[in-house]
């Protein structure tokens, strides 16, 4: 019987080894893919007038990171894609790259990718790490949509500002900086809500 016992101790140990390995090679792969994934999507960009912001799938791949990795896991994802951004990898809309996309007008949208995915993470995650129903799943992926908007547009209209010639009212920096985003976030919501009702339980026990 000890024997036995000591057998079954050492396969719960190996056991648990595998899937600590498992949770780990999920996560690194995780954090790889996803900025790959908001860079696909920033390559379909349609910019709108009269500022020439482009409406991309990317905030459909940012909220997805957040739901799938995590808050930390998926910030850092976040991190990651706009600091190869930065360093020069063409990942940004329209393929471009640089500290001078960070600086223009559409950098605090980029700073809302990372600073969106713990806001959501925290309305759809219950105390004891469970995964909460449809309406915090909704509330949340439109609360992260609006905390990059958030972000995004008083930048918008910093820069704008600042440049002569290319002024921007405050009324028109949310009228052209968002309201007219709003019918593609509706879309994008909606195909997040549906992806991640699916994927973050298993996500929220075996990733984050």
């Amino acid at each position: 019987m000890p024997e036995r016992n000591l057998a079954i101790q050492e396969d719960a140990v190996e056991a648990t080894a595998s899937s600590e390995q498992t949770k780990l090679l999920l996560r690194v792969t995780g954090v790889g893919l996803f900025p790959l994934f908001v860079a696909l999507g920033a390559q379909v960009a349609i910019p709108l007038p009269p500022y020439g912001i482009p409406m991309t799938l990317q905030t459909l791949a940012v909220v997805l990171s957040a739901l799938c990795l995590g808050p930390k896991l998926g910030a850092s994802a976040m991190a990651l894609y706009a600091l190869m951004g930065v360093i020069g990898v063409p990942l940004f809309a329209e393929g471009e790259a640089g500290w001078q996309v960070i600086l223009g007008q559409t950098g605090g949208y980029l700073l809302g990718f990372i600073v969106c995915v713990p806001v959501i993470t925290s309305i759809i995650k219950r105390r004891d790490g469970t995964i909460r129903g449809w309406g915090a799943m909704i509330t949340g992926v439109v609360t992260g949509h609006l905390v990059v908007f958030f972000l995004g547009v008083p930048w918008l209209w910093f820069i704008r500002s600042t440049d002569p010639g290319n002024e921007i009212t405050w009324a028109n920096a949310w009228y052209y900086g968002m309201v007219v985003f709003l019918p593609g976030m509706f879309v994008k919501s909606a195909i997040a809500v549906w992806i991640g009702k699916l994927a973050a339980p298993w996500a929220s026990r075996n990733i984050w």
